[in-house]
């Protein structure tokens, strides 16, 4: 199926929609289905909005239909020596790139290079009229002042139907390595705080307990003799690259074993908070996994104590996501996100009328009270 004809179906499938007012579910691949509220509508699949329409490795951006395989753009990428530096996370398989824009997820390099939507350089969109829209270096009546392209980051599916994106890239990194450091969590931050003052070439890290020891990873990527002068005055235990390669991964695909160990009826939560924020008390609930230098912070706890969840990230300066639900827990009716600031949300909500007049896009998907 052609771009184009691919590209028209999806407009007179909104179109009809909109005509009937039968809400749409935006999807690719689904791998992402389970965060924000629940889908709800008919589903509308992209994945016929495939391939790469246009790669500039020596411009460093590339150009790609939002139903292209996550897989698929990283392989290409790979080829010639360059990459997503914001290393988003997966879920499975069948990921999309219109996914991973939509979803506006990060994996672990972020607090060093980066979000997703600071790799948007443009997009074309279907809104909720059936309008194809293309946005990135120019200005669209009725929004002037967003950069449109990157709001579609994080926005779920609310705003429309993502068919293509300009992403820019960067060069793999010439040296990298890993080194791990045994220490409680409180040594972990003040580590982290303190070697973030200095001019190291710090790109990820990760603390957490396992069988009751904690461990502080940190990757270092750069230059060759920036990472070599790096591992020489921090210490550490090096670890071996492919091992450390294939944990990182695993990481930012949330395959780890902390993931998943005794998980039982326990929900994922995500803290955002300051990168300086001291140990977060839980009660009942288990030592974190950190992340971004501090700045994200997993927790398994059991749904009841959402309410004291939200308290503490806020006490800290931050705000709590109530990332995975237990299978026994799907129906909860407590919010995935926290609520925002009444300015903030009048912004959301006028965006959403103004790209989804007729709301055949679930804006519940991100806005619980709609």
């Amino acid at each position: 199926m052609s771009i184009d004809t691919a590209l028209n179906q999806i407009v007179e499938r909104i179109r009809a929609a909109a005509t009937q007012a039968t809400p749409l579910s935006i999807r690719g691949g689904g791998t992402k289905d389970f965060y924000g509220e629940t889908p709800q509508g008919e589903v509308l699949d992209t994945r016929s909005l495939t391939g790469i329409t246009s790669y500039e490795p020596s411009e460093l951006v590339v150009t790609v239909r939002a139903g292209t395989p996550l897989a698929e753009l990283e392989a290409a990428l790979a080829d010639k020596g360059q990459c997503l530096p914001f290393e988003p996370p997966r879920f499975g398989n069948d990921a999309t790139v219109g996914g991973m824009v939509a979803a506006g997820l990060s994996g672990p390099a972020r607090a060093s290079v980066g979000a997703v939507r600071d790799y948007v350089l443009g997009a074309t969109l279907v809104n909720g009229r059936g309008e194809v829209l293309s946005f990135g270096g120019q200005v669209m009546k009725n929004v002037a002042g967003y950069d449109v392209s990157r709001v579609l980051a994080g926005s779920l599916g609310t705003l429309g139907v993502i068919a293509e994106v300009s992403l820019k890239v960067l060069p793999v990194p010439p040296a990298e390595a890993t080194l791990e450091f045994a220490c409680g969590q409180a040594d972990a931050l003040r580590l982290l705080n303190e070697w973030g003052g200095r001019p190291l070439p710090l790109n990820a890290s990760c603390w957490f307990e396992y069988a009751g020891a904690g461990a502080l990873y940190l990757r270092l990527r750069g230059a060759v003799a920036a990472v070599e002068a790096a591992c020489a005055h921090l210490g550490g235990e090096r670890k071996d690259d492919l091992r450390a390669a294939a944990d990182w991964q695993s990481l930012r695909d949330q395959q780890l074993p902390w993931f998943s160990a005794d998980e039982g009826g326990d929900a994922l939560w995500r803290l955002s908070v300051p990168q300086t924020a001291p140990v977060l008390a839980l009660d009942g609930a288990a030592a974190p996994l950190i992340e971004w230098h501090g700045g994200q912070r997993w927790y398994k706890a059991p749904p009841g104590q959402a309410a004291r969840i939200r308290e503490i990230a806020r006490a800290a300066g931050g705000h709590a996501t109530l990332f995975r639900l237990p299978a026994a827990a799907v129906q909860s009716h407590e919010p995935r996100f926290d609520s925002v600031s009444a300015p903030i949300e009048r912004i959301q909500r006028a965006l959403m009328r103004e790209f989804d007049p007729h709301g055949l896009f679930h804006r519940g998907r991100l806005l619980a009270s709609s």
